[in-house]
């Protein structure tokens, strides 16, 4: 079979599968978990491999699932991911009534355009015809959120670090891989729907900022108390007044939030917490602007009397995808989508992702499909264009596994004799651990 009819018959594959592919995101969609919780959408993925006679391993990062499906040969692989959490958006009209969970960051889509791919190339029996294995990772705790709570875990020595992917590559979950991808959805006007390839991404350094005053009677002796949550705002305006010195080519964010206010409206506020991010579009500058921030912060803090401790973490690398195995994409894209559906020259988008932490170690794409209504992490997102989210988004990323792999892993070993990675694993983890303060 030739690789073109081999791609044909593994598509037709999918279009027989399109219910089961979109019954089983609107079952994750209907049930949304956050990182680190994820045990009902992994039992999910796990029944789902069960049925398709896929082997896997669990307790990947707490909750994640990891099957392969082994080709004629097994001369490299290539790992499909997808992201099993959700985040917290309480106003969404399917947010989970006791945490606030809801599946408006659209890993839904994600995990069952995974579990297409695997459909598909079984349904096919196209492993028979591919020089290399297929890992499905199903990833937990992509969405950066819970510090407190994620913090916890860390100093109970459950987890290493607050990203799935991250604590994964740390568990050695991807050194048996060689290059990765995973798509993801986006907010469109277009009604057919379309798809980004090539985007980069910020990096972010994760923070937990306390301040600490002194409490007193906020009414008869405010001048016995230290007001924390007064040296907090002094510390806010005071990166507010840094940032006409952040630099556009640098993408710079700093958006706190605070966790703990005071306590009682009649007590000066002796203890303050916030959490943050300082993201930006590189690594150096990740750091240089976590260095001017946390100034400003602790000089809210003495401006008044009051204390500032901050805890710096790592959070996610900036995300530069891999131009060679974009290209590959792109190709099957124009064939799915339609050339005009297609594009390959999108602006810098300033969030973040861990699939920013994979590019560094291994090539990597990470194609946003155009398929949503409303903002991602918004009350209004809204899935309207099925067809593009499950079947032609799945249809792209079969095929390009398929170009990797067919004849004895030819494309990716062409992408593999040209590539570098940025990082070594030893590398990667040495600096990931240089963020932590």
């Amino acid at each position: 079979m030739t690789k073109e009819e081999l791609k044909q018959k593994v598509c037709d594959a999918i279009d027989k599968r399109a219910e089961d592919i979109m019954s089983f995101g609107t079952s994750v969609f209907d049930e949304p978990e956050l990182g680190y919780k994820e045990t009902k959408t992994s039992a999910k993925v796990q029944e789902a491999m069960d049925k398709l006679g896929i082997p896997y391993t669990t307790g990947w990062a707490i909750t994640g699932v990891k099957g392969r499906l082994k080709g004629k040969n097994s001369k490299r692989t290539v790992a499909v991911m997808g992201e099993l959490d959700s985040i917290v958006c309480r106003r969404h009209p399917s947010a989970d009534p006791v945490t606030g969970a809801a599946h408006c960051c659209g890993h839904f889509i994600q995990i069952s355009d995974m579990l297409g791919v695997a459909m598909a190339l079984k349904d096919a029996g196209a492993m028979d015809y591919l020089g290399g294995d297929v890992v499905f990772f199903a990833v937990p705790s992509e969405e950066c959120i819970e510090i407190e709570y994620r913090k916890k875990l860390m100093d109970e020595g459950k987890i290493h670090f607050f990203g799935g992917k991250q604590e994964i590559i740390l568990q050695g979950g991807f050194d048996d891989i060689d290059a990765a991808m995973e798509m993801h959805a986006y907010s469109t006007d277009d009604p057919e729907g379309n798809i980004i390839l090539n985007g980069g991404m910020s990096g972010f350094i994760t923070k937990l900022i306390e301040y600490h005053g002194k409490a007193a009677h906020a009414a008869g002796q405010p001048h016995l108390g230290i007001n924390a949550l007064n040296a907090c705002m002094l510390g806010i305006m005071g990166v507010n007044a840094l940032r006409e010195t952040f630099q556009e080519k640098d993408h710079v964010r700093f958006h706190p939030i605070i966790t703990s206010g005071g306590d009682l409206v009649n007590v000066v506020p002796d203890l303050v917490r916030m959490e943050s991010y300082v993201r930006a579009a590189s690594a150096d500058a990740m750091k240089f602007y976590n260095d001017r921030i946390n100034r400003a912060l602790r000089a809210g803090a003495d401006a008044i009397g009051a204390t500032c401790e901050i805890k710096d973490m790592p959070g996610y690398l900036p995300m530069e995808q891999d131009k060679a195995l974009g290209k590959i994409c792109e190709a099957n894209a124009d064939a799915i989508f339609g050339k005009d559906h297609v594009d390959t020259n999108p602006p810098f988008n300033a969030g973040s992702t861990d699939v920013g932490d994979i590019c560094n170690l291994m090539p990597c794409i990470h194609p946003h499909v155009g398929c949503v209504h409303g903002a991602l992490h918004s009350a209004e997102f809204e899935l309207f264009q099925k067809q593009a989210a499950y079947i032609k988004t799945t249809k792209v990323m079969a095929m390009t596994v398929i170009d990797l792999l067919y004849d004895n892993a030819a494309g990716l070993e062409d992408i593999l004799k040209d590539y570098k990675p940025r990082m070594t694993k030893e590398q990667y983890l040495a600096y990931m651990d240089s963020l932590r303060s």
